[in-house]
Formats: C-alpha cells, sequence, structure tokens
C-alpha cells in the first residue's frame, strides 16, 4: 500500500501500475521505429508550412506580419520546443505509456495536474485537427479552382472568414474521413501515414528545389518589416506546428519496443521537420513579397504568382493528402489521452473499451465528430491560439515534471537521459511561459473557462472514481505502490 494519502487530490501513480497497465491495456503493438517517426514527421510538418507560414509572415487575419523574419519565428517555436523534445524523450524511455503529457504529469506531479493536463490536451488536440482540416480546405479549393471547379462560395468557411460564407464543408468533411481511417485500427493507420509522410517530404523538397529558382533577394526587404513583436507573436503561433512528437508520444503503448524507440523517433522526427521548415519558409518568402503571401494556401499562390500554374495545382492536390497526416497524428493523439484519462477512472470507463482492432471507437468517432464541427463553423486564427496556449501549458508541466522525477528517482532506469539537466528543461519551461505571453487575452479567457469546466468535473466525479481512490470500485485493479 502507498505510504501516500489516497484520498489527496496530489496522490500519484506510480511507473509499477503505468508498465503494469500498458501490459493489460488492449491496444496492439504494431508500430516500430520509423514508422514512430513517420507519426511524428507526419504531426509536425504540414499546415505549419503550407498555411502558417503564410499567415505569420502576412499578418493577415488581424495581427502585424513578421515578413521574411517568419523563419526567425520558426527557430524560436522549434528551439523551445528542443527543450520539451528532450524533456519527452527522456519520459518517453520510461514510460512508454499511452497518455503523454497527461500521464507524466500525473507520475511525477500528482493526479490533479496529470487532469488538468489531459482535459487541456482533450481540446486542444481536436481544436489543432480543426485548424489543419481549415488548411486542407483552402488548398482544396485552389486546387479544384486550378481544374475549373469552382467550390460554392456558402461552403468554403464561415462569413468572417469569406464573404458570402456559411460553412467550411470541405473540412468538416475531410475530419470525418480522417476519423474512418483511424477507426480501422492502428496497423493500417501506421502503414498509411508512412506513405503519406513519404510523399509529403518528397513534395516539400520539390517545393524547395524549384521555388529556389524563383527567389528574389528584393522579397526580403525589409526583412523584419514590424520588428521583434511581430517575430515573437508569430513565434508563438506558428509554436502548434512544432510539436507533432507530442501527440505521436501518447501512442507508446502501440510502439513494438516503446521504451528504446520513442525517444529516438521523438528526436528525429523534430530535426528532420526543422531543417524543411527553415528552407520551405525562406523560398516562400523570397518567391512573393511578404504583403501579398494567401493565408491559406500560401505556396500554391505563390507559385501562380511566379507564373506557374499548373504547379500550383500539383502542389494544392498533394497537399491535402500531406497535411492529412498531421491530422491522424493529432486524432491519434486524442483518442489515446482520452483512453488512458478513462482507464485510470477519471472520466467513465464506458470511453476505454476497444473493439477486435484494439482500437478504441467510440472516443475515435466522438473526437472526430467535434472537430468537424470546430473546422466547419470557426476561424483559423482563433483556433490556432487556442491550441498553442495548451499545448505550451503541457510543456511546461513536462519540463518540470522531467527535473522532479530525475532528483526524486535517479535510480529509475532510463533508455534516454537528457543532458545539461536541470538547464534543459528550466529554459523549456521559460521559453513556454514566454510564448504564452504573447498570445491575445481572449485565448486566455477561453483557456480559463475550459479548466474552469475541467475542474468542476474532477471534483464532481473524477476524484472519487479515479483508481486511485478507495472508494472507487476499481480500487482492487490495479498495483498500489509508493515508488518515490
Amino acid at each position: 500500500m502507498a505510504s501516500q494519502n489516497e484520498h489527496s487530490i496530489m496522490r500519484r501513480k506510480s511507473i509499477a501500475q503505468m508498465d503494469d497497465e500498458a501490459e493489460k491495456s488492449g491496444l496492439f503493438k504494431s508500430l516500430g521505429l520509423w514508422q514512430l517517426t513517420a507519426i511524428g514527421v507526419g504531426g509536425i510538418i504540414g499546415i505549419g508550412i503550407f498555411t502558417l507560414a503564410g499567415l505569420v509572415a502576412s499578418g493577415q487575419e488581424g495581427g502585424e506580419g513578421a515578413g521574411p523574419a517568419v523563419v526567425i519565428s520558426f527557430l524560436i517555436a522549434g528551439l523551445a520546443s528542443a527543450a520539451a523534445a528532450l524533456s519527452y524523450a527522456e519520459f518517453a524511455g520510461m514510460i512508454p505509456r499511452a497518455g503523454s503529457a497527461y500521464t507524466y504529469g500525473y507520475v511525477a506531479l500528482g493526479e490533479i495536474i496529470g487532469w488538468f493536463i489531459g482535459w487541456d490536451l482533450l481540446l486542444e488536440y481536436i481544436a489543432i485537427v480543426a485548424v489543419v482540416a481549415i488548411g486542407i480546405s483552402g488548398y482544396f479549393t485552389e486546387f479544384m479552382a486550378g481544374i475549373g471547379i469552382e467550390i460554392p462560395v456558402w461552403m468554403q468557411g464561415t462569413a468572417d472568414v469569406v464573404e458570402g460564407g456559411l460553412v467550411n464543408l470541405p473540412a468538416i468533411v475531410v475530419c470525418l474521413f480522417i476519423t474512418f481511417i483511424l477507426s480501422r485500427g492502428t496497423k493500417t493507420f501506421g502503414r498509411f501515414e508512412l506513405v503519406a509522410v513519404a510523399v509529403k517530404i518528397l513534395l516539400i523538397l520539390f517545393i524547395i528545389g524549384l521555388g529556389f529558382f524563383y527567389v528574389s533577394g528584393d522579397n526580403y526587404t525589409p526583412f523584419m518589416p514590424n520588428g521583434f513583436g511581430a517575430v515573437f507573436t508569430g513565434a508563438a503561433v506558428v509554436f502548434f506546428a512544432v510539436f507533432g512528437y507530442d501527440a505521436m508520444s501518447t501512442a507508446a503503448e502501440e510502439a513494438e519496443d516503446g521504451k528504446k524507440h520513442m525517444p529516438k523517433a521523438i528526436l528525429l522526427s523534430l530535426v528532420i521537420a526543422m531543417t524543411l521548415y527553415v528552407l520551405a519558409t525562406l523560398v516562400l518568402t523570397g518567391m512573393q513579397n511578404w504583403e501579398e503571401l494567401d493565408t491559406n494556401a500560401a505556396f500554391a499562390v505563390a507559385f501562380q504568382s511566379v507564373g506557374l500554374p499548373v504547379i500550383a495545382t500539383i502542389i494544392s492536390a498533394f497537399a491535402v493528402l500531406s497535411i492529412l497526416t498531421v491530422m491522424l497524428t493529432f486524432l491519434l493523439g486524442v483518442t489515446r489521452v482520452w483512453f488512458s484519462m478513462s482507464r485510470d477512472g477519471l472520466l467513465p470507463r464506458w470511453f476505454s473499451a476497444t473493439d477486435r482492432r484494439g482500437t478504441p471507437q467510440r472516443v475515435t468517432w466522438i473526437a472526430g465528430i467535434a472537430s468537424a464541427f470546430l473546422a466547419g463553423v470557426f476561424p483559423i486564427r482563433l483556433i490556432a491560439d487556442l491550441t498553442n496556449i495548451g499545448i505550451l501549458a503541457a510543456f511546461v508541466v513536462v519540463c518540470i515534471a522531467v527535473i522532479v522525477l530525475r532528483y526524486k528517482r535517479p535510480e529509475q532506469p532510463r533508455t534516454f537521459s537528457l543532458p545539461l539537466m536541470p538547464w534543459i528543461p528550466a529554459f523549456g519551461v521559460l521559453a513556454s511561459l514566454f510564448l504564452i505571453l504573447q498570445l491575445e487575452p481572449e485565448t486566455w479567457l477561453r483557456f480559463g473557462v475550459w479548466l474552469l469546466i475541467g475542474l468542476v468535473i474532477y471534483f464532481g466525479y473524477s476524484r472519487k472514481h479515479s483508481v486511485m481512490d478507495p472508494r472507487s470500485p476499481r480500487y482492487e485493479e490495479v498495483i498500489h505502490t509508493d515508488d518515490r
């Protein structure tokens, strides 16, 4: 029996408990190193290059543009993300369990912290799927226009984005399509992701290679038209595009050798993604003046601007396929966090049921339909800001948690130990907090309302139904050890 107060909101699950539950999860272990890396790359690269780069550089939809210095925005976001990635890698090598930041917070900092991060991630991952679907919708509209088919204005987006718009129907359809693919099982999903990511990388290399010949040095002047303020604000926005490894880590229980492969996959995916981001943003802002960049289909419009409409159509077609991988990664993430919280008793057990393929069908379809709703009726900037504040909050928790567990459990076996402890995770905390401060007050308000709802649910249901609580009928199902 654990010595900690089992009625306390700070009670913690032990690593032994996590390992025991992972063995009994019902999730199939079918993902190897390269499939995991593909999931990470698939989650990182996509909307950042194809949509947010143009949005942040041009400053349309209500913000000051970073201009060509959008590349610095990506580098700042990538640096902050790297500190968190190293923290995730250490945790993944110790606790290869579904849940990601939720699980790490639960083990190191206590149940209430784990709950808030899990509750946070449910909203953030669903919102990310919606943001990406909106980005795909923009490229789909450009592609259809390129082959002579005009999508009716009423279905291109809401009225505050497109004049005469009513709903973003293509975004809704793609959310439901992705949900169907994920519902077919992890093995099918892994194969699709591997092929789609390969196509995505080839497409980006093609864009970089061809676009290089149309770069004009004049477009880089002024390089930072609105100063560092716009660059930092841009970094907070594009941060959404550099943390796909976070969602990938939720698939740890479905890895063939999670403790060995997860840390490698996390670091590989971030290095590959950041290299492509830097090259692609330099080419984009060199091809077209930053004030003229399109916010929905930046590269397609940029190639049109240099007289290559056929290439623009090709890019639009393949961009749709490549961005799908981002949606798949984050939809996988939200379903596994939801599954993990349900298994722990913090949400009803009904959600953690799996089918014969080892897939939690119920939460998969609920999350998919919720993302379709957000994508259909809200503008991209609003949802992107909301996703960023939640993920940055999760990064703060993970970076603090890795420090706590390193000093409280130094003897715990680790397949990867991040260097320069505690300076790297401490930098991750400060960088994440700094980026949070760059977001709009309205974003803070929406985030606060969501956390307040979570607080009510925790004290009204989750606390007494947790498998860690002696009052729970599932209390005897878990191993109770004190491995502090």
